[in-house]
C-alpha cells in the first residue's frame, strides 16, 4: 500500500474542471444537432382544450412541435415508468403523455428548431387553452386531510401518557419550506442520434437508472440506449430519478431521427423535485435532573397526488437520545404539485432541525446547558431495534467541538452577549445520517507496463468518486496515482446504482478493493511460478503489491517486477470485474455523527444575521481523503446555513404558481453570507461497518446545522423562531 488513501489528496479531475476541459450534458456536440425548448403548463390543475402549434411552424428554423398529441409512442402501464427510487406507491409523472394537468409548470410541448433561441421564440406562438380544475396547494390548509404513511419505527412505551406526565414539558410545532434544487450546472440532455442506438449525455446521479428507464418508457432493448454522464455541476438527490427533460430529448431524437439537445431554464427547474414543505410535530417530557421520559414526533408533509413520496424525518430520536416512551407518526396531504425529492439529507435535514430546537427548549426549561441536557440523554444504542452501534463517537464530537468553538465562555442568558451593537448568540446541536452500503462493481485492466484503467457506472456528481477510486486502486494495486485512470458514469460499465445517500465513496472503494485482489492474486501466481523467482516457494497469500513490485509482505527484498511477471505468462494485460456485495449484518446500527456550534451576529435594530463561526465535528469512520471530505463538510454547513436563514420557494396559493423561482429571489448563501467553518474529523475505528472502516460524508455535514443556527438566534434575541427561514421580519415583528 502506498498511503494515498486518508491523505489529503487533490482531485484527479480538477485540471480538467477548473480549465473547462471537462464536458457536462449540454456540452456535447453532434453533426445536426436540434435544440428543444420545453413549453409549461400555466395553471395547476385541469386539462388542455386546445393546442395549436400552427403559430410556431411557420416560424423559419422550427422543425417540429411535440405535444401529446403529436409525438412517438411511450410506454402505457405505470411500471413502464417506474425507475429503481421511485416512490412504491402511486404512477410515476409522464410527460407530453395525455391532456391531464397535475402541477403548474408541467411540460406541455416541446418545440424543437435549429438552435435554442429559434426555439425559445416559437414557444411563445403556441395557442394553448385549458379547462381548469379545483386546486389545492396550500400545507397549512389542507392539514386536515393527512393522511399516514407506514410506520418507520415502532411506539416504544406510553408516550401521550409519559408526555402528559411529565415534569417538564415542550411542545410545539416546526415548519420547513419548500426548498428547490439550485444546482450550478442546469438540468440538461443531449441525445445523440446514431443509425442503431442513441447515445445520451444526461445530467443525472445515476446513467444505469436512466438506461434501464428509457428502455422502459421507449421499449428499446439495452444496446440501443446509451447513458452517459462524465460530470455533474451538482445534484444532491434532485438526479436521482430521471428529470423529464430527458424523456423529451430522447422522444424527440427518436421521433425526428435527428441528435437532440435540451437545457432547461432555471425557472423550469422549479417544477422538479424539491424537499417538501413539512410540519414536524415535537413532545418532549422530561424529569427535573433532565433525562427523558417520552419523545414524540409527528410530521405532516406534502406530496403530489400523483405519488406517495416520504422520508425518515420522525425517527431521529431513538438513535439519539434515550427515553422509556416513544411515538413516531409521518403523515403526507396531497396537493396539485410535482413530486418531491431527495434532497441533501431528506428526511433528517428537516426532522432533526426541529428535534434539536426542541432539545435546546428544554434545555432551557431545565436550565441546563444545552451539551450537558444530551449528554445526560445519551444513548449507546439504537432503542428501535435494541442494537450497539458499529461505532459511535459523538461524545468525542461534543468534546471537541466545543473545546474549538469556546464554548464554556457562553454565558447561557439570552440577550448577554454582545459585539458593539450586535447581539451574539451561541447555538449548538447534534447530527446524525445513516452509514449506508449498496453493491456496486467495478473493473481493472492491468497492463504489462504499470497502468491501469479502473472503470464502473458509478456517477461523481462534484463529491470527489474519481479521486477515491484512484487512491483506492492506487495503494491496492501498489501504483502511483498518476499511473491509474479512471472512467465512471457510463450505462456500459460495470453495475453501480445511483449516487446518493452518502452511500457512493464507501461502495466504489470495496469494489475496486475487490477487483485489486483478484489481481494481486493473478501477479502473485504470476511470480511464484516464474523461472528463478525469488519469490518461488512462497504462498501467493504472502506476496503484496507495493511500489510496481510484486514483493513478500515480510521482505520486500524478495520481489520481481510487474512487467515480469506478465512477461513470463505472456500476458499484456489483466483484466478483473468484481461486483462487491457487503454481508448483510443486523447485529449492530450503522451511523455517522456529528456535533455542530455555531455563532451569530443580530444587528439589533435592523435584525439582520450573520453566521460567524461554525465548528462542525463529524464522526464518519476512516476518512478517505481528508481534502476532498473537509470540502464535502464545508458545502453542508453552506447548504445548512442556507436552509435556516435564506431558502424559502414561495408559493402564490390563489395561482398554485411559485412566484420565486428563480435564483435572483429564490435566496441561496453567497461568499458574504460565509465566514468561518471550521472542520473536525473526530478519530473512529470501525472494525464492523466494512473493511476499510469508511462511513458516508455527503449527508452528515448539513444534518444539524440549520439548528444550531436556529439556537443560536434564540440565544441572541430571547426570540425563539420555528418557521424556516429565520428572516428579519420574524426577529422585528
Amino acid at each position: 500500500m502506498n498511503g494515498y488513501v486518508g491523505t489529503a489528496t487533490s482531485r484527479v479531475d480538477g485540471r480538467a474542471k477548473v480549465t473547462g476541459a471537462a464536458k457536462y450534458a449540454g456540452e456535447f456536440a453532434a453533426d445536426g444537432l436540434l435544440h428543444g425548448f420545453v413549453v409549461t403548463a400555466t395553471i395547476p390543475r385541469g386539462r388542455i382544450t386546445r393546442l395549436d402549434a400552427s403559430g410556431a411552424l411557420k416560424v423559419k428554423g422550427v422543425v417540429d412541435v411535440l405535444t401529446h398529441a403529436h409525438r412517438h409512442p411511450l410506454a402505457d402501464k405505470d411500471e413502464a415508468w417506474k425507475d429503481e427510487v421511485a416512490p412504491e406507491k402511486g404512477s410515476p409523472f409522464r410527460p407530453l403523455y395525455d391532456d391531464s394537468i397535475k402541477f403548474n409548470d408541467q411540460p406541455i410541448a416541446l418545440v424543437v428548431a435549429e438552435d435554442w433561441e429559434t426555439a425559445k421564440f416559437a414557444a411563445t406562438l403556441l395557442d394553448v387553452a385549458y379547462q381548469e380544475e379545483p386546486f389545492a396547494t396550500d400545507l397549512e390548509a389542507e392539514r386536515g386531510s393527512a393522511t399516514e404513511v407506514q410506520k418507520s419505527h415502532e411506539p416504544r412505551g406510553d408516550a401521550a401518557a409519559a408526555l402528559a406526565g411529565a415534569a417538564i414539558r415542550h411542545e410545539a410545532d416546526y415548519l420547513v419550506p419548500t426548498e428547490h434544487h439550485n444546482p450550478m450546472e442546469l438540468y440538461a440532455t443531449t441525445a445523440v442520434w446514431e443509425i442503431d442506438r442513441l447515445t445520451v449525455y444526461d445530467k443525472t446521479q445515476g446513467v444505469q437508472n436512466v438506461q434501464k428507464f428509457l428502455c422502459s418508457v421507449f421499449g428499446k432493448k439495452p444496446d440501443e440506449i446509451r447513458v452517459i454522464s462524465p460530470y455533474v455541476g451538482g445534484a444532491f438527490g434532485s438526479g436521482l430519478r430521471p428529470q423529464y427533460q430527458v424523456v423529451l430529448a430522447t422522444l424527440a431524437a427518436l421521433e425526428l431521427k435527428r441528435s437532440v439537445r435540451i437545457v432547461l431554464t432555471r425557472h423550469q427547474m422549479y417544477g422538479l423535485g424539491y424537499r417538501p414543505e413539512t410540519i414536524e410535530h415535537v413532545g418532549l417530557g422530561a424529569k427535573p435532573d433532565g433525562t427523558l421520559d417520552a419523545v414524540v414526533h409527528e410530521a405532516i408533509a406534502v406530496t403530489s397526488r400523483y405519488e406517495e413520496f416520504s422520508r425518515n424525518d420522525t425517527g431521529w430520536a431513538e438513535q439519539l437520545y434515550k427515553s422509556a416512551n416513544s411515538r413516531y407518526s409521518h403523515q403526507l396531504v396531497r396537493l396539485d404539485v410535482a413530486t418531491p425529492c431527495d434532497m441533501r439529507a431528506p428526511g433528517a435535514a428537516s426532522g432533526v432541525w426541529a428535534l434539536e430546537c426542541a432539545m435546546d427548549e428544554l434545555a432551557n426549561a431545565l436550565k441546563l446547558d444545552p451539551v450537558e441536557l444530551r449528554l445526560k440523554c445519551y444513548s449507546d444504542r439504537d432503542q428501535s431495534e435494541d442494537l450497539p452501534y458499529t461505532s459511535k463517537q459523538l461524545r468525542a464530537c461534543y468534546r471537541q467541538a466545543a473545546a474549538a468553538f469556546g464554548w464554556s465562555n457562553r454565558n447561557p442568558a439570552p440577550r448577554s452577549m454582545r459585539d458593539g451593537k450586535e447581539l451574539v448568540g451561541w447555538g449548538m446541536a447534534t447530527g446524525i445520517w445513516e452509514a449506508l452500503q449498496m453493491p456496486v462493481a467495478a473493473r481493472i485492466v492491468l497492463t504489462a507496463n504499470g497502468h491501469a484503467e479502473v472503470s464502473s457506472a458509478a456517477s461523481d456528481i462534484g463529491t470527489g468518486t474519481y479521486t477515491i477510486v484512484a487512491q483506492v486502486a492506487a495503494d491496492a494495486l501498489g501504483l502511483p496515482m498518476d499511473n491509474i485512470t479512471v472512467k465512471l458514469a457510463d450505462s456500459s460499465l460495470p453495475q453501480a446504482p445511483v449516487e446518493g445517500g452518502s452511500w457512493m465513496a464507501a461502495s466504489s472503494a470495496h469494489a475496486v478493493l475487490a477487483a485489486a485482489e483478484d489481481i494481486r492474486q493473478e501477479l502473485a501466481r504470476l511470480a511464484v511460478a516464474m523461472a528463478g523467482s525469488p519469490l518461488a516457494g512462497t504462498d501467493p497469500a504472502d506476496v503484496i503489491l507495493s511500489e510496481g513490485m510484486i514483493a513478500l509482505g515480510s521482505d520486500k527484498s524478495r520481489s520481481v517486477s510487474i512487467a515480469d511477471a506478465m512477461r513470463s505468462g505472456s500476458l499484456e494485460r489483466i483484466e478483473m470485474e468484481k461486483l462487491n456485495h457487503f454481508a448483510e449484518d443486523k447485529s449492530h446500527a450503522r451511523n455517522t455523527h456529528s456535533a455542530f456550534f455555531a455563532e451569530v451576529k443580530i444587528d439589533e435594530e435592523l435584525g439582520v444575521i450573520r453566521v460567524t463561526r461554525v465548528v462542525n465535528a463529524v464522526a464518519a469512520g476512516r476518512i478517505l481523503n481528508t481534502k476532498t471530505g473537509r470540502s464535502q463538510v464545508m458545502g453542508s454547513v453552506v447548504w445548512g446555513i442556507g436552509m435556516a436563514l435564506h431558502e424559502e420557494a414561495v408559493m402564490d396559493h390563489r395561482f398554485g404558481r411559485i412566484m420565486n423561482a428563480n435564483i435572483a429571489e429564490y435566496h441561496i448563501p453567497v461568499n458574504a453570507d460565509i465566514h468561518d467553518i471550521d472542520v473536525i474529523f473526530v478519530d473512529e475505528q470501525d472494525e464492523h461497518i466494512n473493511k476499510l472502516g469508511v462511513k458516508g460524508l455527503g449527508e452528515i455535514g448539513i444534518v444539524g446545522v440549520p439548528a444550531a443556527i436556529a439556537n443560536a438566534v434564540y440565544h441572541a434575541t430571547g426570540r425563539r423562531v420555528r418557521r424556516f427561514p429565520i428572516t428579519l421580519d420574524k426577529l422585528l415583528s
